[in-house]
C-alpha cells in the first residue's frame, strides 16, 4: 500500500484526486483506466448475447420453413436482422476508436464517447431481444400471442430501464453515499 502511495506522489500535475468525496483515492488517469475496464466488462457480457442472438436469426432463413412465414414475420424478421447487424457495430464501435486513439492520451474522451455508443448498444439489443421474442410467439403460437409477448418484454424492459436505476440510487438520509457503500464502509471498518 505504502508503494501504491509513494507512486502517487512521485507523479507530477497527476496527483490529485479526480473526484474528491467519492471515497476512492485515483488520479484522472487512474480513472479513466477504471472506467475503461468497466465499458470492455460490459461490451463482453453485452457481445456473447449479440452474438447467439444473431446467430440464431441468421440460422433461421436457411430453414425449410422460412419460407412458410407470412409478410409480417418475414418483416419483423428483417428488421431484427438489421437491429443485429448495428448491434454488432455499435459493439465493436469503440473498440475501433481505442485503436484509434491509442496512445494520443486521449482516454477520458474515449470514455465518454464509449459510455453513450454503449448505452446506445443496450438500447439497440433490448429492443432486439424484445422483437426475437415477438418473432419466436408468433411463428410457434399466434400473432395474438407474438403481440402480447412483444407488449411484455416491453414492458419488462422499461422496468429494467426506468425503475430498477432509481431503486439503485436510494441514499442514506443526510448524506450523498449510497446506502450499499455504507454497508460496506462498516463492515470493512472492523478488519
Amino acid at each position: 500500500m505504502s508503494r501504491v502511495l509513494d507512486d502517487r506522489a512521485s507523479r507530477a500535475g497527476d496527483s490529485a484526486d479526480a473526484s474528491p468525496g467519492d471515497g476512492r483515492d485515483e488520479t484522472a488517469g487512474e480513472k479513466a483506466d477504471r472506467n475503461w475496464a468497466d465499458i470492455l466488462q460490459e461490451l463482453r457480457a453485452v457481445q456473447t448475447g449479440t452474438q447467439i442472438i444473431t446467430g440464431f436469426l441468421l440460422a433461421v432463413a436457411f430453414q425449410p420453413t422460412f419460407q412458410d412465414l407470412e409478410r409480417y414475420e418475414i418483416g419483423l424478421y428483417l428488421v431484427l436482422i438489421v437491429l443485429a447487424g448495428c448491434a454488432t457495430i455499435l459493439g465493436l464501435a469503440p473498440i475501433i476508436m481505442h485503436r484509434q486513439a491509442f496512445g494520443r492520451q486521449r482516454k477520458p474522451e474515449l470514455v465518454r464517447s464509449a459510455n453513450r455508443m454503449l448505452v446506445a448498444l443496450l438500447i439497440v439489443v433490448s429492443l432486439l431481444a424484445a422483437g426475437v421474442v415477438s418473432l419466436v410467439f408468433d411463428v410457434a403460437v399466434s400473432r395474438t400471442a407474438g403481440l402480447i409477448a412483444l407488449g411484455i418484454a416491453l414492458a419488462v424492459l422499461l422496468v429494467f430501464w426506468t425503475i430498477v436505476p432509481r431503486l439503485g440510487r436510494i441514499r442514506e438520509p443526510n448524506t450523498s453515499i449510497p446506502r450499499h457503500a455504507t454497508v460496506v464502509a462498516s463492515k470493512t471498518e472492523g478488519t
